[in-house]
């Protein structure tokens, strides 16, 4: 927001937790015109009686699907409760399910629907393919992809902020410099991780998607989604990370037997499939079917099977009692 506003005479300040609140305090205090604020430091500082917002005349709720996801709703109805009821409302998402839309109504009086970009493409330079791995194999093949010299700056993306957490512990003990960015990090953390992604001091970023939506670095070579992207949204705002400017970039995604659906619905999102490609040791593909069983008759010399007996929690209770009846009274159903 600086940056925009450089040309302007506009005084502005940022909330946001884990760091100091001196400074933001020192900046509200002096007067603003745009307070740009995390949800939970703004109703921090407003219940320390630090800011008004009887003053408001604009209200931007940025990334509101992402904000539902990270919990912070509750947090914004106390906020709208303080505002003055006579103010515009802005909403952006990128995603407009059910949930937003209920945020809509409840926040926004008759809202008008724009939008922009609704489908989104990934760079042509981005060259895209997957391995088909099981979920056990996954950190294996990642260290050995990253013996590759031309991965020079990867990001890598994991579903949750625990599986960032072992996944850059098993490159770490491997002697692989890397970083992780996730919202149980702390601000001064997340800062210095970013800091050291950019000036090459660490060569992977390992990243959950909600901290990664403003992940704003030049040069990234590789990225990786070491969990498969639940919708195809988040696959095309995860590789768009790479291939900026024309540059050329790489897409790694790794596929584990779970994930055939959602591949499913991003090949047709994206409109084309996706190229397969095998590593030696690697090359089993994760949708494994079960074990054969040989046909024919059945070996004599081999123990016999054990009498089926159904579970009594997996039975319909009339069949239940009928199996029961049939156990006390052998050869006489009483259920008939």
């Amino acid at each position: 927001v600086h940056t925009y506003a450089r040309h302007l005479q506009l005084r502005i300040a940022t909330i946001f937790g884990g760091v100091s609140e001196r400074p933001q305090i020192r900046a509200l205090q002096q007067g603003v015109d745009l307070v740009v604020a995390t949800p939970g430091r703004l109703l921090d500082l407003i219940r320390g009686r630090e800011q008004s917002l009887r003053t408001l005349e604009f209200l931007v709720l940025d990334e509101a699907d992402r904000m539902l996801d990270m919990g912070f709703v509750p947090a914004i109805r106390q906020i709208v409760r303080l505002l003055p009821r006579q103010r515009q409302t802005l909403l952006f998402s990128a995603t407009l399910s059910r949930e937003v839309e209920k945020l809509t109504r409840e926040f926004m009086h008759n809202p008008k629907l724009i939008e922009i970009g609704r489908r989104s493409n990934p760079a042509e330079t981005v060259t895209q393919y997957l391995f088909e791995v099981s979920h056990h194999a996954k950190s294996s093949l990642l260290s050995h992809l990253l013996k590759n010299e031309a991965m020079k700056t990867v990001l890598v993306f994991s579903r949750t902020k625990h599986g960032a957490d072992r996944i850059a512990r098993r490159l770490e003990s491997l002697r692989i410099s890397c970083a992780t960015l996730h919202a149980n990090r702390s601000q001064n953390q997340r800062l210095r991780a970013l800091q050291d992604f950019k000036t090459g001091r660490v060569r992977v970023l390992v990243a959950t998607d909600i901290a990664a939506r403003g992940i704003d670095v030049e040069g990234i070579s590789h990225v990786i989604n070491y969990d498969f992207p639940r919708h195809p949204e988040d696959y095309v705002h995860r590789i768009g990370r790479t291939g900026r400017a024309h540059a050329v970039g790489e897409a790694i995604s790794f596929l584990a037997h779970d994930d055939f659906a959602h591949l499913k619905t991003l090949e047709r999102f994206l409109g084309r499939g996706i190229l397969r490609r095998k590593v030696e040791g690697f090359s089993e593909p994760a949708n494994t079917a079960a074990p054969h069983r040989p046909s024919g008759p059945r070996d004599p010399s081999a123990p016999p099977p054990a009498p089926y007996r159904p579970r009594r929690d997996t039975m319909p209770w009339r069949l239940r009692r009928s199996y029961r009846n049939k156990r006390r009274f052998p050869g006489h159903d009483r259920s008939s």
